[in-house]
């Protein structure tokens, strides 16, 4: 679950798939070792095709739930989340 922080404008990939690049904001807390850790993270992601297209109008600082994968960025030190889906968290 994270909140959509920054979304960049629509572009296409030279075979004509929409591709949007975005920001997501997670916090969360969790125990570990039995201390309560608070989680903060900014993460960098994308979404191809449709979902691409349907992600970029929706608004931002929203709560959503997301699936995808992680995957090695063009620097090697890089992640970026691929988003597969996703859905509205009220």
């Amino acid at each position: 679950m994270a909140q959509l922080a920054e979304i960049s404008a629509l572009r296409y990939t030279p075979s004509g798939l929409p591709v949007v690049e975005c920001r997501l904001n997670h916090e969360s807390e969790i125990e570990e070792a039995g201390i309560v850790r608070k989680v903060n993270l900014n993460l960098k992601s994308k979404a191809v095709g449709i979902l691409a297209e349907k992600l970029i109008r929706q608004p931002l600082n929203t709560s959503f739930l997301f699936t995808g994968f992680l995957a090695s960025g063009t620097k090697s030190t890089s992640v970026i989340f691929h988003i597969h889906s996703y859905q509205t968290v009220s």
